[in-house]
């Protein structure tokens, strides 16, 4: 299947770079392009991406304010956001995560993983530029004040352990292996946590384990 790719951008050439490096791959394809993060909304209406690559830093609409709209807008229905940042603990990027992003890449990163961060992120997995995990994250413990509530309360023994092996960034295949399960299964289990606690991606499940003092 095709991976759907829009691009937002205020730098042109920036922008015809990334359509360049992304178009060369047989199963993406660049549906949409825009120069502000207040053209966000309606170049997701009109091209329906899987993925939105997002400049973070804009002069008008940044990518934090964007990212916001479009899942305000789109709700579960929302393609996921990758934000492409300039510094690898940047507090927008962080901001952008919040608001709904399902990680970030530095825009100086390889192309071949800034590849494999679109395919990550369409699949679901969250991607945080490397060296920066740990201290995005801490961030969301730092005010961590909430209890687990009655959402959590109906994940069974089994989620609860998937849910923190998830949080700690091990991979489907990582989980299958230490819960002695398929991967299928695994999948499965992810999936059924997320719409209980009403999550809409793995990145979501990390910032959902620091807040709650989980991790």
């Amino acid at each position: 299947m095709t991976i759907r790719v829009a691009l937002i951008d205020d730098q042109a050439l920036f922008r015809a770079g990334i359509a360049m490096v992304v178009g060369s791959q047989d199963d993406l394809t660049v549906v949409g392009e825009a120069g502000d993060g207040g053209e966000a909304v309606a170049l997701v209406e009109t091209s329906r991406p899987d993925v939105v690559l997002m400049d973070v830093r804009m002069p008008r609409v940044d990518g934090v304010e964007a990212t916001r709209l479009i899942v305000a807008r789109f709700g579960e229905d929302a393609p996921r956001v990758l934000v492409l940042t300039t510094f690898d603990l940047d507090e927008l990027a962080a901001d952008a995560i919040e608001a709904g992003a399902s990680g970030f890449v530095l825009k100086e990163t390889r192309p071949e993983f800034l590849l494999a961060a679109i395919r990550a992120v369409a699949d679901g997995t969250q991607v945080v530029a490397a060296g920066a995990t740990r201290a995005v994250f801490e961030r969301f413990r730092e005010r961590a004040t909430a209890t687990p509530g009655a959402d959590y309360e109906r994940l069974t023994p089994r989620e609860r352990e998937i849910l923190l092996r998830a949080a700690q960034g091990l991979s489907n295949a990582e989980i299958a292996a230490a819960e002695f399960l398929s991967e299928a299964t695994v999948k499965t289990h992810v999936s059924r946590i997320l719409g209980k606690l009403a999550l809409r991606d793995r990145v979501q499940l990390v910032v959902y384990a620091y807040e709650h003092g989980l991790l």
